[in-house]
């Protein structure tokens, strides 16, 4: 049986684009190959919900050496994927830190694969958040079935 959604979506647009990736990506450090999150559609204002996507386009960089003839997203990816929504969630309500670095992650499991052409969301929900530290949960989501989910813990560097 699959596990139930982290929170409710029914007044999430999953269409929409609420974040844009630049404005993302003026928060976060990642850059070229890595910045991997193409936007997000919901963030509620204190920043403990957020649900972001990623776009796997239809001939992903990683797709051509990983599993040739049957390209899966590396399970890695999806995480970094989690790890920068969490960060991102993180840094809407603490902006003055400098640097939020991956800590450990936690309750991993993988569901299902993601491939190229699909639209991975993933939903991220804080659990934890004291000043150096924080811990959300996460679920990557593809066509409304939980792909993996994790915990995943983060540290401000300051």
């Amino acid at each position: 049986m699959p596990p139930p959604l982290l929170f409710e979506l029914d007044d999430v647009d999953l269409n929409s684009v609420q974040i844009t990736r630049e404005q993302i990506y003026a928060r976060l450090p990642h850059r070229y190959e890595f910045m991997l999150l193409d936007g997000a559609c919901y963030i509620d204002p204190e920043g403990r919900r957020v649900v972001a996507f990623h776009d796997c386009g239809d001939d992903p960089w990683w797709a051509k050496g990983h599993v040739p003839g049957r390209p899966l997203m590396p399970g890695v990816l999806m995480l970094e994927i989690a790890a920068q929504t969490a960060a991102f969630a993180s840094q809407w309500t603490q902006p003055d830190s400098t640097f939020m670095a991956f800590g450990g992650i936690d309750q991993c499991k993988f569901r299902e694969a993601a491939f190229p052409g699909d639209r991975l969301y993933v939903l991220a929900e804080a659990m934890e958040k004291r000043p150096r530290k924080f811990v959300s949960r996460t679920q990557g989501i593809k066509e409304g079935r939980v792909v993996f989910e994790a915990t995943i813990t983060g540290l401000v560097m300051r």
